[in-house]
C-alpha cells in the first residue's frame, strides 16, 4: 500500500514538471514567434518600405527566348574609300563620338591628284571662256569647256572629296593645291565600332575603315520556335535584359520570313531605347516578348514576398502602423507579378518594397528587442 502512494506522488510530481515545461515552452514559443512590426510612417519612409493595395490585375502572358543585341542598320553606316590611296593621318579612334561632317581620316592618292589639277584647269579655262561669252567663242568651245568642267567636278566628288572641299579647291585657283591630299568625313553622328588600319597603310577601294552607329536605339535578335510567333505581332511589347534584374522595355518590330536552316527557328527582330548605353552590339541577354493577356487576377509583386519557415509569406498593414507577416498561396510567376491564390483579399494592403527590412526587424524582435509584439 505504501508502494502505491508513493507512486501515485512520483506521477503527480512528474505532471505537475511536466505541465510547467508545456506552459514555459507555450510561453517561448509565443516570444519567439513574433509575426508582427511596428513602423511609424516616418520610419517606412526612412527605411525604404512603401506599401501597395493588393488588387486584380490584367498579367500579361509572355515568352522568355535567348537574344543578342545588334546594331540598327538603320541607324549605322561605313566608311570606305572609292580609290586606293594611303592613310596619312587618323583623326578619331575606336569608341569615339563623331558628328555629321566630322573629319575622320586623312587619305593621299596619285588619281586623286591628277583629278585635282584637272579640275583646277578645267574650272580656270571655263570661268575664262564663260566670261567671254557665247558671242566671242564658238558654240562648240563653249559647251566644251562647261562640260570639262562638271566632268573635273564630278570626278573629284566620285573620288572622295565633298562637294564644300572642291569648291574649296577650284575656287582658290591654286594649282599648288592639287595634293592629292583628302578627307574622308563622318556621313552620320555616332560611335565608331571599327577602325581596323594604321597610318601608313595602302588602303584598297571599298576597303572598311570605319563603321558607324548611332547606340541610342539598338535591336535585339531573338530566336524562337515558329510555333509560339503565331501569337506575337509587330507592335507588341517586349523588354531585354542583360542580367536577368535589370530590364529595358521595347516593341518588336519585325518577324523573320525564313527560318534558320541550322537551328529551325525564326528570328524576332526587337527595337529598344538604350538610353543609359547598357547594350552594345555582341551581347548575349533575355528577351521576354508579350504573347497575350490574361483575365485578371489577384497578384502581388514579386518583390513583395519572402519566405519564412519555408512558406510564402507578405507583410500585410493593418492598425496603422503594425505589418503583419501573412503566409499566402503563392501561384505562377508573371513577370514581375506573382498570383495569389488564398492568404490576401483584395484591398489589403502590403509592402511591397523594403520587405527584408521588415523581415530583419521581425527576426531581431524574435530574440527579445526590437519593434514587435
Amino acid at each position: 500500500m505504501q508502494t502505491i502512494i508513493q507512486w501515485t506522488a512520483v506521477l503527480c510530481l512528474s505532471f505537475a514538471t511536466t505541465s510547467a515545461w508545456a506552459q514555459e515552452a507555450d510561453h517561448d514559443d509565443e516570444e519567439g514567434a513574433a509575426r508582427s512590426v511596428s513602423l511609424a510612417p516616418s520610419e517606412r519612409e526612412h527605411a525604404g518600405v512603401r506599401v501597395d493595395i493588393v488588387d486584380r490585375r490584367a498579367l500579361d502572358e509572355s515568352v522568355v527566348v535567348p537574344a543578342e543585341v545588334v546594331i540598327n542598320a538603320y541607324e549605322s553606316s561605313r566608311v570606305t574609300p572609292r580609290i586606293s590611296a594611303q592613310v596619312v593621318a587618323r583623326h578619331v579612334r575606336l569608341g569615339d563620338g563623331v558628328e555629321t561632317g566630322q573629319k575622320l581620316v586623312t587619305l593621299s592618292s596619285v588619281e586623286m591628284a591628277e583629278a585635282q589639277g584637272q579640275l583646277i584647269v578645267a574650272n580656270r579655262e571655263w570661268q575664262r571662256v564663260r566670261s567671254l561669252g557665247q558671242g566671242a567663242v564658238s558654240e562648240r568651245r563653249y559647251t566644251e569647256a562647261q562640260v570639262a568642267q562638271q566632268q573635273a567636278y564630278a570626278r573629284v566628288i566620285a573620288y572622295g572629296m565633298t562637294r564644300a572641299q572642291a569648291d574649296a579647291l577650284q575656287n582658290g585657283n591654286d594649282a599648288s593645291k592639287a595634293t592629292g591630299e583628302f578627307d574622308l568625313l563622318a556621313p552620320q553622328t555616332g560611335t565608331i565600332l571599327r577602325d581596323e588600319f594604321i597610318v601608313g597603310e595602302l588602303i584598297e577601294p571599298g576597303r572598311v575603315l570605319f563603321d558607324i552607329s548611332d547606340e541610342s536605339v539598338m535591336w535585339v535578335e531573338a530566336q524562337t520556335v515558329p510555333a509560339t510567333l503565331g501569337y506575337i505581332e509587330n507592335g507588341a511589347m517586349a523588354r531585354v535584359s542583360v542580367d536577368g534584374k535589370t530590364w529595358i522595355e521595347g516593341t518588336v518590330l519585325e518577324r523573320r520570313h525564313q527560318l534558320n536552316e541550322t537551328t529551325r527557328t525564326q528570328g524576332l527582330r526587337i527595337e529598344v531605347q538604350n538610353r543609359d548605353d547598357l547594350l552594345h552590339a555582341g551581347q548575349f541577354v533575355q528577351a521576354e516578348i508579350v504573347t497575350g493577356t490574361r483575365e485578371p487576377v489577384l497578384a502581388v509583386p514579386e518583390s513583395a514576398i519572402t519566405l519564412i519557415d519555408g512558406l510564402p509569406t507578405v507583410y500585410v498593414l493593418e492598425d496603422g502602423d503594425e505589418f503583419h507577416a501573412t503566409a499566402i498561396d503563392a501561384g505562377e510567376t508573371v513577370g514581375d507579378w506573382r498570383v495569389v491564390r488564398g492568404g490576401l483579399t483584395e484591398g489589403d494592403e502590403v509592402a511591397v518594397d523594403g520587405v527584408f527590412h521588415l523581415k530583419s526587424l521581425m527576426l531581431k524582435s524574435s530574440l527579445g528587442g526590437g519593434h514587435g509584439h
